[in-house]
């Protein structure tokens, strides 16, 4: 089938038009982020925001009083830019996906061929899972550090990772494509957010220790403006416990893939390999809070540690590792 180039045009202005949507809210997040009051960082208060956010069933309760405004009908500093950045936020991830979805109609398939396509995938599913989330919780903390991953991820794929729509090579017209690699998308924005979450702990457990403490903390600033560090480390948890068994399912449908492709199920391609570290790690991270209770900064370092392996796989082995999987187009 031919190329329409009028529809793969539309699609790069959609994704132009995205990035800069997404630079607005991202905008918005920032002047939310930076007027918000904090909280205070002494052991009783943190203790009483985690009793009260049990209470809430884990859903953050935040007061105008603990933004820092007052209690007078008025919304509090930085919940109006908080509110418009989420609004604009909707629509830039609207225009990305009606991007994504014009790719694939220029092309006649499932817009999922190469590492281009892949980064709109997977920018698309970090910030809608972030929308998701925020639908049900407070997070609007944690949208400027979604945005950014978001912007960074558009700019290196229009920019470096960018390749012209084309026809699909044959190893991969298989609908596997679409079961495969969606669920690997999925796992991308999820565990994306998980380590927004874990790194954040960090700073904000770091902030609680030093203030206990009595010593200066250089992001003290920041990590009075987190939530509690239980709820951060919580929330990670969550996250990678609910998507662990769907990176299960990708690595065994890719192996299934390479069976119907190559004849073989498994080869220890680079690809097939650093899939496979990435789930022994996130495993590792279960097995050891579930068997050794690892809470906190040492489930956080290895948190950390499994993502790393995740983009490692992602950019490195593309472009770095010779392979079958050498066709994502850079």
């Amino acid at each position: 089938m031919s190329v329409d180039t009028t529809l793969a045009q539309a699609s790069n202005g959609l994704v132009y038009a995205s990035m800069v949507a997404y630079t607005v809210s991202m905008i918005g997040f920032a002047a939310s982020f930076a007027s918000t009051k904090g909280r205070d960082l002494t052991p009783a208060a943190t203790a009483q925001g985690v009793a009260a956010d049990a209470e809430s069933g884990g859903v953050a309760v935040v007061t105008r009083t603990d933004l820092g405004g007052p209690d007078d009908g008025a919304l509090p500093p930085g919940r109006r830019a908080a509110n418009i950045a989420t609004s604009v936020m909707w629509l830039a991830t609207i225009l990305l996906g009606a991007g994504i979805l014009m790719r694939g109609l220029s092309v006649h398939r499932m817009p999922l061929g190469n590492m281009y396509e892949f980064s709109l995938a997977s920018g698309f599913a970090v910030a809608l899972t972030y929308l998701v989330i925020s639908l049900r919780r407070d997070v609007r903390w944690l949208g400027i550090f979604v945005v950014i991953p978001v912007l960074l991820t558009l700019g290196l794929a229009v920019t470096v990772l960018y390749t012209e729509a084309a026809q699909l090579v044959p190893a991969l017209k298989s609908y596997w494509l679409v079961i495969h690699v969606s669920a690997a998308v999925i796992c991308a924005g999820a565990f994306s957010i998980s380590a927004a979450a874990s790194s954040l702990y960090l700073v904000a457990d770091t902030g609680e220790r030093r203030a206990a403490a009595g010593q200066p903390y250089w992001l003290a600033g920041l990590a009075r403006r987190l939530p509690e560090s239980t709820r951060l480390d919580g929330m990670a948890y969550r996250i990678i416990a609910f998507m662990f068994p769907l990176w299960t399912f990708a690595i065994i449908a890719g192996a299934i893939w390479a069976e119907n492709a190559w004849g073989r199920y498994w080869g220890w391609d680079p690809k097939e390999t650093w899939a496979f570290i990435t789930w022994v790690a996130y495993a590792a991270y279960l097995h050891a809070r579930a068997t050794a209770g690892w809470k906190g900064r040492r489930a956080a370092y290895v948190a950390l540690v499994a993502f790393a392996t995740f983009l490692f796989n992602y950019f490195g082995v593309n472009i770095l590792l010779p392979g079958l999987h050498s066709y994502g187009g850079v």
